[in-house]
C-alpha cells in the first residue's frame, strides 16, 4: 500500500508528485487546494514513506487509485504519467484529469531506447554520487533551474531512498514506458494539460494531446514558468486548477 497524507476537507483530489519529490513537494498548492478540496497528497512507488514499493507506471496507476478512490487526480510530470495510466485502465475512479507537463511516452523506439539507457545511468549515478549530490544535480538541469531553492524543496526530496530512486528510475522511467498516444481518445473525462510557457518541448506535446483527446480536453499555458510550472506559479496555477475543478470550460 503506498502511503498518503490526507487534508483539508472538500471534493476529493489525489495529488502525485513527480521524480525526486515527494507528498511534502506541492508547498503553496497544496496550502491553497486545501481551503475548497480534500487532498490525498501520495507518495509515489520508490519515494518517500512508499519507497519500499515497486511498481511500474501500470501497477502504480492502480495502486494510486486504490488509496484515492473516486476523486480528481492531479499528477505532475511521473506523477502525470502515473495517473494517466490510472485513468486509461480505471476511468470510473477519475472524475477529471490534471497532467502537468506529462507526455503519453516516447513514440520512435531508438529515442524510447536511449531514454531508457539514460535512465539506467541516472540510477547508477545515484549510487556512485549519493542522495544529496545527486538532487543537487537533478535540480541543476535544464526543466529545473529556474525554481527557487524554497520551491525546489530539498530537504522534502531528501526524504527519498537511493534503491527507491533507482527502482522508480529502472520501471517507471520514461525510457520504460510504452507510449499511449494511440489510446489518448478513450478519456472520456474532462481533462486539462497544464505547461509553463517556457516549457517548449512539453508545451507541443500538451498541444498535440489536446488534439488527440478531443473537445473534452483544454490546455492551459501558465505565464513565466518552465517544467514545474505549479512550483513557479503556484497561485496562478492555483486560479486555473479551481476553475477546472469547479467545472468551468477552459479556453487555451
Amino acid at each position: 500500500m503506498l502511503h498518503a497524507d490526507v487534508t483539508g476537507s472538500g471534493p476529493r483530489v489525489v495529488l502525485v508528485h513527480g521524480f525526486t519529490q515527494t507528498r511534502r513537494s506541492w508547498g503553496a498548492v497544496a496550502e491553497r487546494l486545501a481551503d475548497r478540496h480534500e487532498l490525498v497528497l501520495v507518495d509515489a512507488p520508490g519515494h518517500g514513506r512508499s519507497a519500499h514499493v515497486e511498481a511500474d507506471l501500470w501497477d502504480g496507476g492502480a495502486m494510486i487509485g486504490e488509496v484515492g478512490g473516486r476523486a480528481a487526480y492531479l499528477g505532475y510530470s511521473m506523477g502525470g504519467r502515473f495517473c494517466l495510466h490510472l485513468a486509461l485502465q480505471a476511468p470510473e475512479l477519475v472524475e477529471r484529469l490534471v497532467l502537468i507537463g506529462a507526455t503519453p511516452g516516447i513514440e520512435e523506439l531508438p529515442a524510447r531506447m536511449a531514454r531508457r539507457k539514460a535512465d539506467k545511468d541516472q540510477a547508477v549515478l545515484l549510487f556512485e554520487i549519493g542522495l544529496s549530490d545527486f538532487l543537487d544535480r537533478w535540480l541543476q538541469g535544464p526543466l529545473f533551474r529556474d525554481l527557487s531553492p524554497e520551491a525546489a524543496d530539498k530537504e522534502a526530496r531528501m526524504e527519498n531512498t537511493l534503491m527507491g530512486l533507482a527502482g522508480s528510475l529502472r520501471l517507471a522511467g520514461t525510457g520504460r514506458q510504452e507510449p499511449l498516444w494511440h489510446r489518448l481518445e478513450e478519456l472520456a473525462m474532462p481533462v486539462l494539460l497544464v505547461v509553463g510557457e517556457r516549457d517548449e518541448k512539453f508545451r507541443a506535446i500538451a498541444e498535440r494531446m489536446q488534439c488527440v483527446i478531443g473537445d473534452n480536453a483544454s490546455l492551459a499555458v501558465i505565464p513565466e514558468a518552465g517544467h514545474a510550472a505549479h512550483l513557479e506559479q503556484p497561485q496562478h496555477f492555483v486560479h486555473v486548477v479551481e476553475a477546472f475543478l469547479s467545472g468551468d470550460r477552459l479556453h487555451s
